[in-house]
């Protein structure tokens, strides 16, 4: 009996909800609710797809920079290619000339390796391994004595 009484009162309550919509003012409130939150979502993926192509435009301006300055660092490398003294590193390095009064000696490539100082490798220093070595607790504490000690 009990539950015939509370299915009562849940079946009482959606047949009120359902007389509700037969009053005017509450399917005005309901269709002015849908049209809010249609505003609402229009006006957040307006928000969302400026944000995008800001993004892109910004993206856009940064590679044109890039550009720019490619152009200019090409303008200089130009002006450069135009001067005496690269016609002069040109004609001395390719064509083995050289100016009126000096003159050229020729040194044989091993002749020249031979004099020339070795620069010494710099070899990695080499890092040992811990892992092998004992328990979990001990191989973090050798951890932390090699951070702070070495």
């Amino acid at each position: 009996m009990l539950e015939k009484l509370k299915n009562h009162k849940a079946t009482d309550r959606v047949m009120v909800y359902i007389k509700s919509l037969n009053d005017i003012r509450n399917v005005g409130l309901l269709i002015f609710l849908i049209i809010v939150l249609l505003v609402t979502w229009s006006g957040v993926r307006v928000v969302q797809d400026n944000y995008d192509w800001q993004k892109k435009i910004s993206v856009l301006k940064q590679q044109n920079e890039i550009k720019q300055m490619e152009n200019a660092n090409l303008a200089l490398r130009n002006k450069y290619l135009e001067t005496d003294e690269y016609l002069e590193l040109v004609a001395r390095k390719q064509y083995n000339k050289a100016l009126p009064g000096e003159t050229m000696l020729i040194v044989p490539k091993a002749v020249a390796l031979k004099h020339a100082v070795d620069n010494p490798v710099v070899e990695e220093p080499k890092i040992e391994s811990i892992e092998g070595t004992g328990s979990k607790y001990e191989r973090n504490f050798n951890a932390w004595l090699d951070f702070l000690f070495r």
